[in-house]
């Protein structure tokens, strides 16, 4: 005779208590690479490990948290671009979606040919 194994108990589910469809907080590097100012993360984790990356004016490092409304300052080569954070989506967005997570303030060419 087969045995009956005992029911589970199903979990109680917890109320979200925000249901909208964005984030509060992100990772330095992901937000870097989600929003294609660079192409690869571990790029970006170089880049905040160089001190080439800035939150509010402070250094920041690839775990540092990211919110909504933050400005960031990313030294490119022979480039400098300075931009505010407008959103944090859920999942990795596509070529619109990735210009839509932040809005350019400055984006200034360094032309030093040293050559």
């Amino acid at each position: 005779m087969m045995r009956e194994r005992p029911r589970k108990r199903p979990r109680p589910r917890l109320p979200n208590p925000d249901p909208s469809p964005e984030l509060d907080l992100m990772r330095l590097d992901l937000f870097l690479k989600w929003s294609r100012v660079v192409l690869r993360r571990t790029l970006a984790k170089a880049m905040c490990d160089a001190d080439r990356v800035r939150i509010n004016g402070n250094q920041a490092r690839a775990a540092h948290e990211v919110r909504v409304g933050d400005t960031l300052d990313v030294e490119l080569p022979r480039r400098r671009v300075r931009f505010r954070v407008r959103s944090i989506p859920l999942h990795a967005p596509g070529k619109e979606g990735g210009r839509e997570m932040l809005e350019l303030l400055e984006d200034r060419r360094d032309n030093s040919d040293s050559a």
